[in-house]
């Protein structure tokens, strides 16, 4: 299959499910600001993701989709549907009761991430609320997983679009109802998560159905017995132990800067969520599709010993990385205020409020090369079933990130959170990398250093006149006249990303050398 045409398609499904996304947050902005409120949804609705990323997204992917991958590739179709079979099951069960523990100890968990919560009390309304949508996103996790594996690729990374529409239309008609009844009109997106949770869970259902691998899940306990069982059960359980540690690492960062952004000044949480709004976009649209696109093509390579293929893969993953985050990168460092204000400065989102963002922004984009690059390189060490590896690393990072916390918080505020993350991600992804280079996993292919050359060429040329249109608008000062703002940021983009590929053509970098069938 062409990959470039395969991480395309992913890609652009990404940019409709994250322009949905920035819809989303545009309307949380406008509707209820920087507040009390925003800051206990944005900390209720980090609970649900920080599970969903440890047994969804995290663990349970990283285990089972190489496993996967060398059962379709080893044990044919009778054996690859058991597995998927039993593994269904057994997830569905273990769901089952973290969502019921999970609404009982909701007061807990707010505590642990938000003790500093002005609104605490809605914090802890709204994650009881929410906390279904962690066992739906499993059951997402494992059809995408599935999917992605037959290299159906549309369906999964489509789906995030419904949760975006869901809140979108619960913010829209339901918001308003709830505070003409003087209730609190925040409840409204909680109610948009887990509308948009079950209408994922649903789309995956025919998509599944027409691959011929839709699960059988055994409601009986005796089922349950004999999924436990199964070896390949087992074998997945045991993978997600080191991955789940190495996601729990990284989950725990999160949690140690939330708790910290809500003990800084009111607004410091939904800040931070803005700015990572924005520094998702690239990462989605760049790692995530890459990473996706890359995991099973890898895990079949290594399941037939072709080092060879696996190398090459690995390498054209890590120069579109270069290509495509580094342009981002300076974007984000060099052109925040503008990108801020024109998605998120309207209603009750104030001028404050977009320099707060912006400067957060700045944080994120220190580390964003290295944010996209792990999605790359850490993918290569799960395609191995080799996942001790990663964990130690970000261990390692974990404990770096906290260290510059102690430096950088007390200096930048909320920003030096942000700051922290992004060195943090760059030392990650930097180990990662020199990790599969020493074990001789990979060998660069030659052409690099021109490569190099041509790209930074382009970028210097793209971060210029990026600092020009920075520096030349009050971008803030045109919040009046929106529509010339939003002319303007979309022609200082376009602009740049026609001329950045402009300077690569005329270094001799065209779209057929980046072609890879795999």
């Amino acid at each position: 299959m062409n990959l470039l045409k395969a991480a395309s398609t992913v890609s652009l499904l990404t940019l409709v499910s994250r322009i949905t996304g920035l819809v989303r947050e545009q309307l949380v902005a406008v509707i209820f600001g920087a507040s009390g409120a925003t800051d206990a949804f944005n900390v209720a609705f980090r609970i649900p993701n920080l599970f969903r990323r440890l047994f969804a997204e995290g663990a349970f992917s990283q285990a089972f989709v190489p496993l996967l991958g060398a059962t379709r590739e080893r044990g044919g179709d009778a054996a690859t549907q058991a597995l998927v079979d039993a593994v269904a099951t057994v997830l569905a069960w273990v769901q089952l009761a973290t969502c019921i523990a999970g609404v009982a100890a909701a007061p807990l968990l707010v505590w642990l991430l938000g003790a500093g919560l002005v609104q605490f009390d809605v914090g802890v309304l709204l994650t009881r609320i929410m906390f279904p949508y962690i066992g739906l996103m499993s059951m997402v996790a494992l059809a995408a997983g599935i999917l992605n594996t037959w290299k159906r690729f549309a369906v999964p990374a489509a789906t995030p679009v419904l949760l975006n529409v869901a809140v979108i239309a619960s913010a829209l008609a339901l918001a308003p109802w709830l505070r003409a009844r003087g209730i609190e009109p925040i409840v409204a997106l909680a109610v948009g998560v887990m509308a948009g949770g079950v209408l994922q869970a649903a789309i995956q259902v025919p998509a599944l159905a027409a691959i011929g691998r839709l699960p059988r899940i055994g409601l009986a306990p005796a089922a349950l017995a004999r999924a436990w069982h199964h070896p390949g059960t087992r074998r997945v359980l045991a993978l997600m132990a080191p991955a789940l540690l190495g996601v729990s690492v990284a989950q725990l960062s999160l949690v140690i800067n939330t708790q910290i952004a809500s003990h800084l000044h009111v607004g410091s949480v939904s800040w931070l969520s803005y700015a990572d709004r924005l520094m998702e976009f690239p990462t989605a649209l760049l790692g995530v599709a890459l990473g996706v696109v890359l995991l099973p093509q890898m895990a079949a390579a290594q399941a037939r010993s072709d080092t060879a293929v696996y190398s090459r893969l690995l390498d054209w993953g890590l120069r579109l990385v270069l290509l495509l985050a580094l342009p981002c990168a300076l974007a984000l460092l060099v052109f925040p205020v503008g990108l801020v204000a024109v998605l998120f400065h309207y209603g009750r989102f104030a001028d404050a409020d977009v320099l707060s963002t912006a400067v957060a922004l700045r944080g994120y984009g220190v580390g964003l090369i290295g944010l996209i690059g792990t999605k790359v390189l850490a993918p290569a060490f799960y395609a191995r079933t080799d996942i001790a590896t990663p964990v130690r690393i970000a261990i390692v990072s974990l404990v770096a990130t906290q260290a510059m916390n102690v430096l950088f918080v007390p200096w930048l505020a909320h920003a030096g959170l942000a700051l922290s993350i992004g060195l943090g991600a760059l030392l990650n992804a930097a180990l990662l990398l020199a990790g599969l280079l020493r074990r001789g996993l990979y060998r660069p292919a030659a052409g690099w250093r021109g490569f190099a050359a041509r790209v930074l060429l382009a970028n210097a040329v793209l971060g210029a006149v990026l600092w020009w249109a920075a520096v030349g608008v009050d971008w803030i000062g045109l919040r009046a006249h929106w529509a010339e703002r939003v002319a303007a940021v979309a022609g200082v983009l376009g602009g740049v990303a026609l001329l950045y590929f402009a300077v690569l053509a005329a270094c001799g970098l065209r779209p057929r050398d980046f072609v890879h069938r795999g």
